[in-house]
């Protein structure tokens, strides 16, 4: 099995504009470790979260290809692709869009709904909530829980149908340093405990030397990996 889980070759991304065409990756090539945590750094507008998104599936490069476990995932069919994000992929956003009429507890369980998880829903959202340490907060609704809890339960919530990678753009984004290092630790212990790839972006400068690995983006190029 390769160390490689997820690659990028040569990926460019091109967005038609009133001004004219503009090139958001200009032929980014990366390899992502598998069952590691990989975080994506740069500051806005340097196309790191375009990167994420067709390194998610959520969008097609113009030209290039994205290896998914050694499959393209640009030449799927956008059935496929649905398919992959939905069994697969789980993803963590700035925003973490929590329904607000359901506790910690059904938010989580609501994921596991749409998954189509054959698991108990019930026991896996319990599960994963204890993970992320909010074992006494899970029949606390989204507005009585501080924004790190709220950020945590959509960890659980990503990570719930048992997804092979995990996506976060900017997770820590809305988040004081202190609580924006613990999601991060979260992250490594998921890695370790669940198998699972993580790909995460931050422009957060005492976050970003925590990763297995580390790419720097500028312009839609990536200007220094470790």
């Amino acid at each position: 099995m390769s160390d490689v889980f997820l690659s990028a070759s040569q990926v460019k991304r091109c967005f038609s504009t009133s001004g004219g065409d503009f090139w958001a990756l200009k032929g980014v090539s990366a390899a992502i470790p598998r069952g590691k945590l990989t975080i994506l750094k740069g500051r806005s507008g340097s196309g790191k979260t375009t990167l994420l998104n067709i390194l998610g599936a959520l969008d097609k490069p113009t030209e290039g290809d994205v290896l998914f476990d050694g499959q393209s995932i640009v030449s799927m069919s956008e059935r496929s692709r649905a398919r992959l994000r939905r069994t697969q992929i789980g993803f963590v956003f700035q925003s973490v869009a929590l329904i607000p009429m359901m506790n910690a507890l059904e938010n989580v369980q609501f994921a596991l709904r749409m998954a189509h998880s054959r698991e108990s829903h019930a026991q896996r959202a319990m599960e994963c909530l204890k993970m992320v340490g909010l074992a006494g907060r899970m029949q606390h609704m989204p507005q009585e829980l501080s924004g790190g809890e709220q950020q945590r339960v959509a960890i659980a919530r990503a990570i719930a149908h048992r997804p092979r990678i995990l996506f976060a753009d900017e997770p820590t984004g809305e988040l004081d340093t202190t609580t924006g290092l613990q999601v991060v630790k979260i992250f490594q212990e998921l890695c370790r405990r669940e198998g699972v790839t993580i790909v995460m972006t931050t422009h957060d400068t005492g976050l970003m030397e925590i990763g297995d690995a580390v790419f720097e983006l500028e312009d839609g190029e990536i200007i220094s990996g470790r």
